[in-house]
């Protein structure tokens, strides 16, 4: 290996790929890949994948593929909302950690109605059959005599586990979007719509996982 154009006896030499020129047997390393960071506010009808062998839309149908992004966790096909892509491999190990809690804001509009002396109730959680499930923060937005609208917010990403949490109190979950990732919000993108992160918005994410909670 050669790093600007000397040889280097010992493969753990410090370089910098993005300002040193860094050959290996006299051909350059290819460039590093840059990060991209992309949030979508995936549709209903979606898989969250790359491809699909039932042939179903996929959301790497909807976002452009100048590099290979990833979904950073999923939603069920069903469930709409704000769903991050990124070739960012360390950052998504962090965002998907339970060790690291990162809250998820969803709203459910659910089967029957919810009245306001139940939250504590939902406050305190229940056990599902994988362990106990708490929401950090719960909202009733609107109480019906056949449907009510909740706002939840979790800090994991177990499979359905707010349609299940739901259901273990009683109501079925009619509609679910997720409206915030963490320190990312969906704001005004409609279903389908995606846009690249802000710098700050990135810096946000690295904060919130840059050490467990409760640390």
């Amino acid at each position: 290996m050669a790093v600007n154009g000397v040889v280097t006896p010992s493969p753990a030499t410090l370089a910098d790929p993005v300002l040193d020129e860094i050959t290996v047997d006299g051909r350059p390393l290819p460039p590093a890949e840059a990060k991209r960071y992309v949030l979508l506010n995936k549709p209903r009808g979606y898989v969250t994948s790359l491809s699909d062998p039932q042939g179903r839309p996929v959301v790497a149908d909807l976002v452009a593929r100048e590099v290979r992004l990833y979904p950073v966790g999923r939603l069920d096909w069903d469930v709409e909302g704000a769903l991050l892509l990124t070739n960012d491999g360390p950052l998504t190990h962090r965002l998907l950690h339970p060790r690291y809690a990162l809250p998820r804001v969803y709203e459910a509009r659910v089967e029957g109605t919810v009245p306001r002396r139940a939250l504590e109730r939902w406050r305190r959680g229940v056990t599902l059959d994988d362990g106990p499930a708490r929401p950090l923060a719960i909202e009733l937005s609107r109480a019906g005599t056949r449907e009510s609208h909740v706002r939840l917010t979790f800090a994991e990403g177990r499979k359905h586990e707010v349609k299940r949490f739901c259901e273990a109190l009683g109501h079925r979950v009619l509609e679910l979007r997720r409206v915030a990732f963490g320190p990312v919000a969906l704001g005004a993108l409609r279903p389908g719509e995606s846009r690249s992160l802000t710098a700050r918005e990135v810096s946000a994410l690295r904060a919130a996982v840059a050490a467990p909670r409760g640390s």
